[in-house]
């Protein structure tokens, strides 16, 4: 049996990647507006057309590969689709030196 290593919660951070915390959040993201478009069933034209985004560079979001795709743009994508974003900033319960950021879809 291999050794098992206990995760942070971000495979990016697991496997030491640069911008770890961005890449989390973007795959999160990613991942709601797939689920939305998925749900709407709209196809991947239908979709780039209501996100105002060429379809190559949706079927790249969607896959996970975000190159050139900002986080704004992403919550941008969310509003199109129907959805209202929050950004909540508060002082968490423990102190440390650097704060995190994550989604939460209420």
């Amino acid at each position: 049996m291999g050794m098992v290593e206990k995760s942070s919660g971000n495979v990016y951070e697991d496997l030491g990647l640069p911008n770890a915390g961005e890449m989390q959040v973007k795959a999160t993201l990613a991942a709601k507006i797939g689920e939305i478009i998925k749900h709407r069933h709209l196809t991947q034209v239908e979709a780039s057309e209501i996100l105002g985004i060429a379809q190559p560079k949706l079927s790249c979001m969607l896959r996970g590969q975000f190159r050139g795709i900002s986080e704004a743009k992403m919550l941008e994508c969310l509003n199109k689709l129907g959805r209202d974003v929050e950004i909540v900033i508060h002082k968490p319960a423990r102190s440390r030196a650097a704060g995190l950021t994550r989604v939460v879809f209420a």
